[in-house]
């Protein structure tokens, strides 16, 4: 069973810092036509447990489809590291990308979960 653990992300140029206390169990990505062109690997976690430590000056917003998330990249590097919104039952999260984490372990790519997106 993965463990708990508070990872360190950020932007690529460094400008958006962040934390987010997860076990990375449910990393997946999605081939709608944003993730896919991205190459997101995600992980969701309850917003309670993630920390923006720095850059929320330098975040701009992109919502798409049904404008329920807002997808915040970095206006220096243009990354999006994270992206947050709401379940479908209200409770509010945050979307990591796990490949912007200083400290993530390697991901098998094989092993995680596919999300449809493109048919949703």
């Amino acid at each position: 069973m993965p463990e708990t653990r508070t990872y360190h992300g950020q932007c690529h140029c460094g400008a958006v810092r962040y934390t987010a206390t997860t076990d990375l169990s449910t990393m997946g990505d999605c081939n709608c036509s944003r993730c896919r062109r991205l190459g997101w690997v995600m992980q969701s976690l309850p917003a309670a447990d993630f920390t923006l430590e720095s850059g929320e000056d330098q975040l701009s917003i992109f919502q798409f489809s049904t404008e329920t998330i807002d997808h915040l990249f970095c206006r220096t590097c243009g990354i999006e590291s994270f992206a947050r919104g709401s379940d479908g039952k209200g409770n509010e999260l945050v979307m990591i990308n796990v490949n912007c984490l200083e400290d993530a372990p390697p991901i098998d790519r094989a092993a995680i979960k596919h999300w449809d997106g493109a048919n949703w």
